[in-house]
């Protein structure tokens, strides 16, 4: 009679009402579920109140259907109620009861998952002690399922070395990790029993490591006193009295090969790539018993081994992208302080109208205006662009703004700016300078302003634009030489001043050409006589009209002051 094919990716495993773990591989079909194994059942569950068979698997190619047989309570799979169920990898499968069984359906699907281990020892009861080698495949298929698990990347880890040193019955197994140089690290180390092992004082045979990763290949010597004499004479051998050794170099196989890596024979001391895939590190276990590690040992060994390269890569993947959310998170709480510290809700005064928007092009931005009044007669208006982009210019213009809010009506703007750019060329290694116009509009229109290297505000004056600069100057941070100071102009009640950041003028259309100063000035006399938001929002019209939706490398940000005539009977 023909062998029945059974399946070989799926295991189930199985949640205790004690809430201990074991797993049991989904080896037949139909595979049944039940109280008791007098109906013959092939997962046994001890509750008087689960029917005696109570539920059946049956593989149908590469599906697992979970049909109900009966069960009193009915069979739920996560939280439904089913009838025939197709599992997926995750299903929680329970009985009805909160304090009874759990199992969750595990496709595990590797090339060459622990399930084909089977095979090696087809015909083995399934009554034989766990020292036989269906006893320790059980313990790997636990271990397996262990590791498909959401545990943190240690705990992962940890018991992958647990089970190896286990199966293998190892005095000691280390994983040791590569670097982005391709240099190995103990990442954990454990004894026999469960022991934790600290990584400080560790010898592993480095021979052993060598070999197997220049052959990119299991390296298992179950007798020293028989190897070669670069084995017998290693000093860590030696030293330590091993007398078997295993080394499993651990590669990320799809990952890999999608990801155009360089070949083994790229140059020395770079992270080692194959067509087996990245190289991720070593599964290393020694013993000072000969003959420690057996046939069946190795196989199954071998296939942990890449039931770990994979868990290992994806953990890593995992930990990584929490890495990512937690830095995303960190830049949204940045982010919402820097909007905070912009100017809201601009109060108009007697002699002024504000509207000014900033809008970065990452989670934050290295722009910012500010408005604030000196006295009563006298505010204080500017904008500044730190060069680069994200944290690092956030942290900057933070400091900035800090600095220059903190100005009273008698502060000298000159003397502030000459300290500021000493203290950010003194402290070159922050890498960073800025380009920064501030001013002080006077209630009779005077224009006290210093230009630090920012583009020239324009002077919305009627129907006319008009240069506000003509000479240029150096940026903050970038000359220690440099000695700025103070210009004046007049404005005339009606004036709008418009001050922007280059990201205005240097956003680009698909065909990466520049807005340009000549489209915004175009706006500005067009739209001269509207109100400040509706003169604002012209401007962001035309230039999302212009870059039709390009990505855009630099921060936007606006600010209109328009200067009126105090009202007759004012406080001067």
């Amino acid at each position: 009679m023909p062998e029945k094919e059974i399946s070989s990716e799926n295991v189930l495993e199985v949640i205790l009402p004690d809430k201990s773990r074991r797993t049991v591989g989904i080896v037949d079909s139909p595979f049944l579920m039940g109280r008791g194994d007098e109906t013959g059942n092939h997962l046994q569950l001890d509750d008087p109140r689960i029917s005696r068979r109570c539920a059946a698997i049956l593989t149908e190619g590469k599906r697992c259907l979970l049909e109900d047989l009966g069960h009193r309570r009915g069979i739920f799979v996560n939280g439904n109620k089913i009838d025939h169920y197709v599992l997926s990898d995750g299903d929680v499968i329970t009985f009805g009861y909160d304090d009874s069984y759990e199992i969750v359906f595990r496709a595990i699907g590797a090339e060459r998952s622990v399930q084909s281990m089977l095979t090696l020892i087809g015909g083995v009861s399934a009554k034989d002690n766990p020292s036989t080698g269906l006893g320790k495949l059980n313990l790997l298929l636990e271990a397996t399922s262990l590791l498909h698990s959401d545990l943190p990347l240690d705990s992962v880890i940890g018991t992958m070395l647990d089970f190896a040193v286990s199966i293998t019955h190892a005095d000691r197994g280390l994983l040791l990790e590569a670097d982005e140089s391709g240099t190995l690290q103990v990442r954990q180390a454990r004894g026999a029993g469960g022991t934790a092992l600290a990584a400080q004082g560790l010898s592993p045979s480095q021979t052993a490591l060598r070999k197997a990763m220049a052959q990119e290949s299991a390296v298992i010597t179950e007798d020293l006193n028989l190897a070669d004499t670069a084995f017998r004479g290693a000093q860590s051998i030696v030293a330590q009295s091993l007398r078997a050794v295993i080394a499993i170099p651990l590669y990320a196989v799809s990952r890999a090969a999608s990801a155009g890596v360089a070949s083994a024979g790229g140059a020395p001391g770079v992270a080692r790539a194959s067509a087996r895939g990245q190289f991720l590190g070593m599964l290393y276990l020694d013993s000072r018993k000969a003959s420690a590690f057996s046939k069946l040992d190795r196989q199954i060994l071998d296939a942990l081994a890449m039931e770990a390269a994979s868990i290992l890569d994806n953990a890593r993947l995992v930990e990584r992208e929490r890495q990512r959310q937690r830095l995303e998170q960190e830049l949204n709480i940045a982010r919402d302080i820097q909007q905070a510290l912009l100017p809201r809700g601009f109060h108009d005064l007697p002699y002024l109208r504000i509207a000014g928007i900033h809008t970065p092009c990452h989670a934050v931005g290295g722009d910012y205006f500010d408005v604030f009044p000196l006295t009563e007669d006298r505010t204080a208006i500017l904008v500044a662009d730190v060069s680069g982009k994200g944290l690092g210019a956030a942290l900057l213009t933070t400091m900035l703004q800090g600095a220059l809010s903190g100005m009273s009506n008698a502060s000298d703007p000159v003397h502030v700016f000459n300290h500021l750019n000493q203290f950010l060329c003194s402290h070159s290694e922050v890498g960073r300078y800025a380009t920064m116009f501030f001013s002080i509009l006077d209630r009779d229109g005077r224009l006290l302003f210093i230009n630090a290297g920012h583009p020239s505000p324009l002077i919305v004056r009627g129907g006319e634009v008009l240069d506000l600069l003509t000479e240029g100057s150096f940026p903050v941070g970038l000359v220690p030489q440099a000695e700025f100071t103070a210009s004046t102009a007049n404005l005339q009640p009606g004036d709008t001043l418009a001050l922007f950041s280059d990201g205005v003028t240097e956003a680009m259309d698909p065909e990466e050409q520049l807005y340009g100063v000549p489209r915004l000035r175009e706006v500005l006399a067009e739209r001269h006589d509207q109100p400040l938001d509706h003169l604002q929002q012209a401007v962001l019209d035309s230039i999302r009209k212009f870059t039709r939706g390009a990505s855009q490398n630099d921060d936007i940000t606006l600010l209109l002051a328009r200067y009126q005539a105090p009202a007759p009977g004012a406080s001067s």
